[in-house]
């Protein structure tokens, strides 16, 4: 495993449809009154040399909120064919990356050093890095850019997960003190349930 240059870039999947909470979920407020995304915007645009989030088309007020902390936006046309189209667009829209830190929207928990080991792991070579708490698999995962081809051509709604498991092997496992980064949003009720270190 040998160190790797270039910039690490941040690819937050913001495109959607958020259908099993009802609204708007990323622009839905948090206790503190700040949008759902805003935090996992935040913490990856701090933790990454250049951040992007990847939207479906018709959102404004998202973009807005998106731009304010600090990312990039594309809109991804075709982003209602899944997960899969949303980050290959994502990979070909940073293709000269070193590598990618592929977060998601609605998971606003993840502790900035997490997504900061993840993009160490990066630059000191590891193909495909990921964070592991107690013992299960979590987000953001981070890609090598030996990985470009196969991200880039991705479709459908199954995103990196068939990757992931063909090249188990190639993961630089991530242990990390971080329930955030197994919880994500899926309905209203999920807010009440915020995750702890218990």
């Amino acid at each position: 495993m040998s160190a790797t240059s270039g910039p690490i870039v941040g690819l937050l999947l913001a495109a959607g449809q958020g259908r099993r909470f009802g609204s708007d979920k990323l622009l839905h407020p948090l206790a503190d009154g700040q949008p759902l995304v805003t935090a996992s915007a935040r913490h990856l645009a701090a933790s990454t040399d250049h951040a992007i989030a990847l939207v479906r088309p018709g959102q404004p007020a998202l973009c807005t909120v998106l731009a304010g902390s600090g990312l990039a936006v594309v809109e991804v046309a075709n982003a209602a064919a899944g997960m899969g189209v949303t980050l290959a667009a994502g990979v070909r829209a940073a293709a000269q990356a070193a590598g990618w830190v592929v977060a998601l929207g609605d998971m606003p928990q993840v502790q900035p050093e997490t997504l900061r080991q993840i993009r160490d792991a990066l630059r000191a070579g590891a193909a495909i890095a990921a964070p592991y708490y107690h013992g299960r698999r979590g987000h953001p995962v981070g890609f090598d850019r030996r990985w470009y081809r196969a991200l880039s051509a991705l479709n459908g709604d199954t995103g990196a997960r068939q990757l992931l498991q063909v090249h188990s092997a190639a993961i630089t496992p991530i242990v990390v003190n971080d329930p955030g980064c197994l919880w994500d949003v899926d309905t209203p009720q999920d807010l009440l349930a915020p995750p702890s270190g218990q």
